[in-house]
């Protein structure tokens, strides 16, 4: 696609509601009225794991069928509805939500116990990812990696798995940020006790409603970190132009918030999700100065897979041409010179120098 016939599919306008009781409880108790559709979408959320729980431990103990056949129909449910409960948490730890301060603090906590999510999810994004933007100092930056590389991500899943839990804190605590350093040890150690503790009572449940949404949720995150950030312009200063990518037109959009405009969240963190697209058109002439790299009917989870099975001319298909006509075997040049481990950022090493 070239930038001259560029056309935005992602929506842009914030769901509208009739006057009911949830929407006056909404206007009174949330600091943004356009984030009603997280409320609804928390309500449905708990509501239905409360049921799934339920309905899992009954077939498990009760019902006379093989207990794999309700373990697998509850991991099917939680795996359709995590993706926008993730993105619902990304969006309102970024912006002011819910002015009752218990209930604000306990939607991430319910979060976590219903849908595996990170308890140190908020200390690792906002005090760590985005102070560090992928350098590295950052625990999850993909810089020193081979990002085409199966390999190379298995080494770097590895590390956020066993090492995170002592690697966040730790960091934190060297930036003198000593009540997120200790809420992000106790909320980890509190959800390792929750998963071995449920395994211990029943495994089959344990497994099911526990062990599988925490491990896959933290797999899911690191694929789409991996995705977000696979190709690195170090020919440019570091900002979210350089080291982070934007997908447009994806149904991923849809289902989770504008997400996929990855470049224009680091650039303004606290960008309100439904102007992400209008922000991405409005600034597409920076973005192809910067040799910014965005992809079509992409989401970051299928970047990083075709990146793993070098799928390249896919990729390439995909790219979007905002700096002019390029053919695909030059985007495919491009491109790989992008996922390449980072030893030295040139553009920054230049301006050290001429500083000095």
């Amino acid at each position: 696609m070239h930038a001259g016939s560029l056309v935005i599919t992602d929506p842009q306008a914030v769901p509208t509601y009739s006057d009911g009781p949830i929407s006056r409880w909404c206007r009174q108790n949330l600091a943004e009225s356009r984030d009603e559709v997280f409320v609804r979408l928390a309500l449905k959320a708990v509501a239905t794991q409360i049921a799934a729980m339920a309905g899992v431990w009954l077939a498990i103990h009760f019902a006379p069928i093989p207990s794999w056949i309700p373990m697998a129909a509850y991991f099917a449910l939680w795996g359709y509805l995590v993706p926008p409960v993730i993105l619902m948490l990304h969006c309102t730890m970024h912006r002011p939500f819910i002015r009752i301060k218990w209930l604000d603090k306990a939607l991430p906590l319910l979060m976590s116990f219903f849908y595996g999510m990170p308890t140190g999810y908020r200390e690792h994004h906002t005090g760590m990812h985005h102070v560090e933007d992928n350098m590295g100092e950052d625990l999850s930056s993909t810089i020193r990696y081979q990002r085409d590389s199966f390999a190379h991500f298995l080494v770097y899943l590895a590390r956020f798995f066993f090492l995170s839990v002592f690697e966040l804190p730790r960091y934190l605590h060297r930036r003198r940020r000593f009540k997120l350093a200790r809420r992000a040890l106790a909320g980890e150690l509190g959800q390792y006790a929750l998963v071995a503790g449920s395994l211990l009572i029943d495994w089959r449940f344990g497994l099911a409603a526990f062990a599988l949404p925490w491990a896959t949720c933290r797999i899911m995150m690191m694929v789409g970190n991996w995705g977000q950030h696979a190709f690195i312009n170090v020919a440019k200063k570091n900002n979210g132009l350089a080291n982070a990518i934007t997908c447009i037109n994806s149904g991923y959009n849809e289902r989770c918030f504008n997400d996929g405009y990855h470049i224009g969240h680091h650039l303004r963190p606290n960008r309100h999700w439904s102007e992400m697209p209008a922000d991405f058109i409005a600034n597409k002439d920076k973005y192809a100065q910067e040799g910014a790299i965005v992809f079509e009917g992409l989401d970051f989870f299928f970047v990083s897979v075709l990146l793993w099975t070098g799928q390249y001319k896919t990729l390439a298909k995909r790219y979007v041409r905002l700096g002019g006509p390029m053919t695909d075997d030059e985007v495919i040049l491009l491109l790989k010179e992008r996922v390449k481990p980072v030893r030295v950022w040139a553009a920054e090493k230049v301006g050290l120098q001429e500083a000095a």
